[in-house]
């Protein structure tokens, strides 16, 4: 019987399993064997399924799948789980580790506390405002605060690409947002070609705000990276926050910063939760 060893692991409860692509031998459709995998029922269960492989242009490559089978081109939650795992495992020398992903090259930086791994900060790179970089359609060249209808209800909504689309909303409170009935109409809704994550923001103060957010592929989750990437920066770009802020999530917070050099630093943990092997039917 065909088998594959993996390892999952968490980001604020958005959790992740992943396959060590050096030590495993990976066959067939991966978006099928994600939609399989991330089943909470009938598979391990998870947000996404993580491979880490050989790259020609980084350290390591990361390639992610959504529980619906569809490949994402980043998750910041994501890659904070891989630095970890690709440290502690010898795939690479250094706490500063370049990793190819399908949104570029993109930059953690491992904290260590006692030789262990404490936090993880990563180098999300530049946000895009141009409609052709969310991608998305419609007029104009950039898409701050417009209209945005839902079955009749108009939402306005700061869109932009942290290497994949967002779009967000901001909310008086967001425990009231009604994440899972506007949230898989705005992923869906005509102007994004490519669907879009959706996060409905709540601002607390000019340092800290709240979030919760609908994942394209995988619905509501309780954490997502570069969605609080993309709320940071609309929050700033507003001005309803400074450029560095807490973000709270249900299962803990994140820390951003929309440095001076247009860069977007992400600081957050990576937990290790169990090892285990899965059965692939043949």
């Amino acid at each position: 019987m065909h088998t594959l060893r993996f390892t999952k692991m968490h980001g604020l409860g958005n959790d992740f399993v992943l396959v060590n692509g050096f030590r495993e031998k990976i066959e067939g459709d991966m978006g099928q064997l994600a939609r399989r995998i991330c089943d909470r029922r009938f598979g391990i269960g998870s947000d996404g399924l993580i491979f880490l492989l050989p790259s020609d242009v980084a350290d390591i490559k990361m390639r992610m799948f959504n529980p619906d089978g569809s490949e994402a081109e980043m998750c910041g939650n994501g890659i904070r789980c891989l630095a970890r795992l690709a440290y502690e495992e010898g795939l690479v020398r250094g706490t500063v580790i370049r990793v190819e992903t399908l949104a570029g090259v993109v930059v953690p930086e491992l904290i260590l506390d006692g030789g262990k791994v404490s936090q993880v900060r990563v180098d999300m790179g530049e946000p895009k405002f141009l409609r052709r970089e969310i991608p998305m359609l419609g007029e104009g060249d950039t898409a701050v605060e417009i209209p945005l209808e839902v079955e009749g209800e108009i939402w306005k909504g700061t869109c932009l690409s942290m290497g994949n689309p967002h779009c967000v909303i901001f909310v008086p409170r967001v425990e009231e947002a009604p994440v899972s009935e506007v949230g898989p109409r705005l992923e869906h809704h005509p102007l994004f070609p490519q669907r879009t994550n959706v996060e409905f923001i709540e601002v607390q103060s000019p340092a800290e705000i709240k979030m919760r957010v609908w994942e394209r592929g995988a619905g509501e989750t309780l954490a997502c990276g570069t969605g609080a990437c993309a709320a940071a920066v609309a929050s700033a770009l507003t001005g309803r926050t400074a450029r560095e802020v807490v973000v709270h999530l249900t299962a803990g917070d994140l820390k951003i910063e929309w440095a001076a050099n247009n860069h977007v630093f992400m600081s957050g943990p990576a937990v290790r939760v169990f090892e285990g092997i899965y059965y692939l039917e043949t």
